[in-house]
This record gives C-alpha cells, structure tokens and sequence, in this order.
C-alpha cells in the first residue's frame, strides 16, 4: 500500500517537482540515475511498474505503461530529467533546493523540463488511483541526456529497444502548450513540428606568416568578412505551412490594421521590412520563417607569433523542416564564395509533414481548460528527443499545457537565472493532461461502437 505522502503525491504536482529539482542532473555528466529511480519508486508505490534501460548505469531511462481498453493504439508521454548548467548565474534561491514561494517554484528544471515530468507524473497517478481505463495503453517515459544530445536517452532506445514503443503513433513532449499573449489575445501554441540541427564545418585557407608582418586576405580576415557577412544579412525567407497556419491564426484575432500587418509576414518579398517594424515582438516569429547560422567555434593558429593558414569555424544552423543541408549550403555560398569548403558535422532529420490527426483533440482539452485562450500549431525553432521518435513514425506533439500570465515570459526564463514555474501553471497542466488521458481515443471508440 503507498504510504500517505505518496498516495496524495498526484493533488500536488508541485512537491513532486520540488523533489525532482532536488537531485543535480546537470549535464554534462548527468547523473540522472537517483532522479529516475526517485520517479521509479514513486510510480511503483502507487501500483504502476516501470523498467529501466541504461547505455550508462548511471544514466537510465525510465518506460512504465497504464493499460488501457485497446480501443486506440497507445499513447506516448515522455520528458527529460538532465538540466543545463547553472555556472556563473547569480540566483535569488539556491537552485537545487526547489525552495517554494511567492506562488512559485524555483530551481533548475522547473521549466525544462522537469515541470513537465512533475505534470505527467501526476496525471499518470490520478488515471491510476482513481481507475481510469483510458481508451489505449499510456505509456510514460523519463529520459536521460536529452541536453547533450540524446545520446543516452532517446536516441539510444529508439535504436536499440524499438519494441518498447510499438504501435505507438503520438506522443506528449516538450515544449508547448505554454500561454502566449500578442497583444491582449491569450494563445496556446502546440508545437506539431521542430526545425532540424544541422552542424557545419567552414574551411577558410589564406596565407600564413610571421606575425609581424601584415598580411591582406589572411584567413582570418577572411573568416571575418564571411562572418560579418552572415550576421549582416539574413538568408532568405521560406514560408512553409506550420508558420503559415500559425501567423494566419495570430493575424485573424487581431484588430485592424494590426493583423494586416501581421499578415504581410507571409510575404517573402516582405518579410524582413514587417519584422523590422514588428522590432523586439518579431524576434519570435523570425526563427520560424528562416533557416538560421550562428557562429560557435573557432579553430587555428597555435602560436601567436605565427599567422596561421587555415581557419576552420563551426556553425549550428538550424533547418526548415523540408530543407536539406545541401539547400543551406547553396544559400550560403553569396557569402562564402567557392574557396571556402563547407563540411557537414551532424544532420537531425526532421519529417516535413507533421500528422495532425490528434491536433484537434489537444486544442479542444485545452479550449475546455481556459476558453479565454486560442490552441495554434506552432513550429519549434530548437529541437528535441522528437527528431528521434520520428524515426518510429511517432509524431510528437508539445504539450506541457500552463496558463501563465502576460508578465511572465517563459523563453527567457528558461536555462536562466531564477528559473521557476508558478505552482497554478503546474496544476493547470496536471489537470489539463488528466482530460487529455480521459479524452484520449474518444473518435476511435465512437466509430467503433458505430
């Protein structure tokens, strides 16, 4: 039998996040082992049996099913337990206490993601204390290692323990869900898709020398100007459908003239006039519409005397779902020129199309969580474990539901400073992901009894 504690653990959300932010599962290295076995024994209390799957011993995966009445195939929900780093952050409250306060949880995590653990956590023990039989199996899974890459985590069981998901078609992941304001309209954006990581390598060859004497069209100077060039200019705008769909939607609950504008987004010849007018409001829209480069790492030279004749320059680029690398190295070449070699590190795959076919039950539990609020498909601008769940034709959806107020901005809270989550958001999306189980299915046994 659980004990008092645990048995009520799923009417507090909150306590289950404040211990989950207890355990340091900084990554690198981890460490994620005592956090995992925590969520273990706390499901194992509650009469829910779980395994555990490790490349690393001290770094495993959790996988633990609800049966359900196999009228629907089974749902997915899954999260992280890894963190980022808190290294030279000054904060307000340690951030492995998970000090609770001022209507807040704080500490590492509390975002990203393990919030979300804590929701699904306690919606999984709800459906089991009070005997749901939800329409097919839900299975639930605790990832290791997915910010650094997933190597560990989702990765490895997608290629080596496919059977664990099988005939799994959806999936619940991070991010999304989460209320965002453009103006006084409240949306709900739930990603149905994510851009795709694409690590580049850039060559750059020039004449070396001693450094005392100058030198035109050194390879550093080179890199430089290519530098310069992909900061100054962007490349140019793709209008694909999931943006599409979710400006459309912005636009038509906003006033005149100002959904007008918004509109013109759509617009590649206008594109980056609109954003420039939109000003610091168009940063989030900016990623969706491009594929974008960033400079990260810089190689050469190994004297400081010496000028060196090779430069090689990392970038993180990050791709539209439907483009290739091959595409986004033939729109950087203006800025390149044929001298500088371009090589592909790492390429994450994302599908194209994204499967709706659970997109309108999301948006209709969370129209009933707060009608105030409009549900929107929304395209990520990062990646998650999705792009390895994919690979299993499991179309993710991110939804880690929070109705959060017009002054709490969530981006900039996460892996920041003082990152917290307001105890309210964290029961909003317990409740709300409860419907969802409820719900889950609901089409497929009505065509069946018809």
């Amino acid at each position: 039998m659980p004990s008092a504690d645990t048995a009520a653990d799923y009417h507090h959300p909150e306590k289950i996040l404040q211990k989950l932010i207890r355990f340091d599962t900084t990554n690198p290295p981890g460490n994620e082992k005592a956090c995992i076995d925590y969520i273990a024994d706390l499901l194992k209390q509650n009469g829910i049996e779980s395994v555990l799957i490790a490349k690393d011993p001290g770094r495993p995966n959790l996988i633990a099913r609800l049966n359900g009445s196999n009228y629907a195939p089974p749902l997915l929900m899954y999260g992280h337990a890894d963190v980022v780093t808190t290294e030279n952050q000054i904060w307000r409250h340690p951030p492995f206490e998970g000090k609770i306060t001022d209507g807040f949880v704080w500490g590492r995590g509390a975002l990203d993601m393990k919030g979300a653990v804590a929701m699904m956590a306690a919606a999984l023990l709800r459906a089991k204390a009070e005997n749901l039989k939800p329409a097919g199996d839900i299975v639930f899974a605790v990832l290791s290692d997915e910010e650094s890459g997933g190597n560990l985590g989702a990765r490895y069981l997608v290629e080596n323990y496919p059977e664990q998901f099988s005939g799994i078609h959806y999936a619940i992941g991070e991010f999304g869900a989460c209320a965002m304001y453009v103006g006084q309209q409240k949306f709900y954006p739930i990603q149905v898709s994510e851009k795709q990581i694409c690590w580049i390598e850039a060559k750059i060859k020039g004449p070396g020398g001693h450094g005392s004497f100058p030198l035109k069209n050194s390879a550093m100077s080179k890199m430089g100007q290519f530098i310069n060039k992909i900061s100054s200019s962007n490349l140019s705008p793709h209008i694909t459908a999931i943006p599409r769909q979710m400006v459309q939607t912005i636009a038509s609950a906003m006033p005149m003239p100002a959904g007008l504008i918004l509109r013109q987004l759509l617009n590649p010849v206008l594109t980056e006039k609109v954003l420039k007018l939109l000003g610091p409001k168009g940063d989030k829209f900016k990623p969706m519409l491009f594929n974008t480069v960033n400079p990260t790492v810089v190689k050469g030279g190994s004297k400081i005397n010496v000028i060196p004749s090779e430069i090689s320059l990392q970038l993180d680029c990050r791709l539209l779902p439907g483009f290739t690398p091959e595409d986004l190295i033939a729109e950087l070449r203006p800025a390149t020129g044929t001298d500088i070699s371009i090589d592909i590190i790492s390429y994450d795959h994302c599908p194209a199309n994204p499967d709706l076919g659970m997109f309108s039950l999301l948006a209709d539990v969370l129209r009933e969580a707060d009608p105030e609020g409009i549900p929107m498909q929304m395209l990520l601008p990062g990646a998650t474990d999705g792009r390895f769940f994919s690979r299993l034709n499991i179309q993710t959806y991110g939804f880690t539901p929070m109705n959060l107020s017009p002054g709490f901005d969530f981006f900039s809270t996460i892996h920041a400073a003082n990152e917290r989550v307001p105890i309210d958001a964290i029961h909003f999306g317990a409740n709300t992901i409860f419907r969802l189980l409820q719900r889950y299915g609901e089409s497929v046994i009505s065509a069946k009894k018809g």
